[in-house]
């Protein structure tokens, strides 16, 4: 048994010696998707275009746009004279957001009484108009902390505060969200290309017309699958060594956690995307639907369900039970655990339980499938 799926897999691996396409998919695409996804999908907002309606046009309202400007979240992008060109600035997206400083902010500072700002924001990207919000938030606040510090200062006393929160970031201190989203892109890349390569590869034995050769041959459905999945979980595992390479270079990620565990549960993830792969090739008869197949399977449930853009604990519960048909929801939980948190297997194996029952499951459903369709 041993010898024939090692020749099974000798074979495959001279197959993709020849197929030069194919090695430029499996080792130059993961690395444009990272770098692609890596640099576009980003929640941090940087560079606020902010138009100012300044009808106090005092030293105070010009203090209070310096504070905003002086960061890199805000762009200055001119003023307006008139209310009527509010909606003109916002409908034409000249700015994303506009403030609007009251005729007598300054007297009422002065006098001691609350000075109403209005900040109009373009709403119709949800995420953005939040950022938005939670910045100009921050800054206001901690805007008028220095007025009410400068005001006790004058008469001689001292701020009091009864509740002084000092908040502590861990894991991500600079909250960089493409520290969060770059093991979301490894799982991704992962997965699909694991998927893609296995079935593409079973479906061109049967469009050159080998499969019916090895139908006659003695081998069994499991030495094919297991001699067929040998080379691609170690060209995946490559593949997965020059991803995290490559996310070190291009975005600083480090592996903080336990090499040999990371190593152990991507073999489990790879092993289980495989024969996602291998129950594809058993419902495609062509190259070309192999793929569409194996990308549809693949992508989707990766971006969608695995907590990868949006967190499971926000969904339906009927949509959160319907995570579970992906491997790269659980492994998910451990990229990020080993490479951003540095957790060990006390915290991870719920995890990687599953991993290994969904693998088990998965590779008894392709053997079933593949002797029904009379692959092996």
């Amino acid at each position: 048994m041993l010898n024939r799926i090692k020749a099974i897999a000798l074979k495959e691996i001279r197959q993709l010696k020849r197929d030069k396409r194919m090695l430029y998919v499996l080792f130059v695409f993961p690395l444009i998707l990272l770098v692609l996804f890596g640099y576009a999908i980003n929640f941090d907002v940087h560079h606020i275009k902010m138009v100012v309606y300044d009808q106090d046009k005092s030293a105070d309202s010009r203090n209070f746009i310096t504070s905003l400007t002086s960061s890199e979240y805000f762009d200055l992008v001119g003023y307006i004279n008139d209310e009527s060109k509010i909606k003109e600035v916002l409908d034409t997206k000249t700015a994303q957001c506009v403030i609007v400083f009251p005729r007598d902010m300054s007297k009422k500072l002065y006098s001691k009484q609350n000075a109403e700002v209005q900040i109009l924001i373009d709403g119709v990207d949800a995420n953005t108009a939040s950022l938005i919000n939670s910045y100009i938030t921050v800054a206001t606040a901690s805007y008028s902390q220095k007025l009410q510090n400068k005001t006790l200062a004058v008469i001689g006393r001292k701020a009091y505060v009864p509740i002084d929160i000092h908040p502590a970031f861990w894991f991500n201190p600079e909250l960089n969200s493409t520290f969060f989203l770059i093991p979301g892109l490894i799982v991704m890349i992962l997965i699909i290309t694991a998927v893609v390569s296995i079935s593409l590869s079973v479906v061109r034995e049967k469009e050159r017309g080998t499969i019916e050769q090895i139908n006659v041959s003695p081998l069994t459905s499991m030495e094919l699958l297991v001699g067929k999945t040998i080379p691609y979980v170690i060209i995946s595992l490559l593949i997965a060594t020059f991803i995290l390479i490559a996310g070190y270079i291009l975005f600083g990620i480090t592996i903080r956690g336990n090499i040999i565990l990371l190593f152990f549960s991507t073999l489990l993830f790879l092993f289980a995307s495989l024969n996602i792969g291998i129950i594809v090739s058993s419902i495609a008869d062509t190259q070309q639907v192999a793929f569409q197949i194996a990308t549809l399977v693949s992508m989707l449930p990766s971006m969608l369900l695995s907590g990868f853009v949006f967190p499971i604990e926000s969904m339906p519960p009927v949509v959160q039970i319907l995570t579970n048909i992906t491997p790269a929801k659980f492994f998910m939980v451990v990229l990020r655990g080993i490479l951003l948190k540095g957790v060990g297997i006390e915290s991870l194996w719920p995890q990687l339980v599953y991993l290994i029952v969904f693998s088990m499951i998965l590779m008894t459903l392709s053997i079933v499938i593949n002797k029904k369709s009379k692959i092996a």
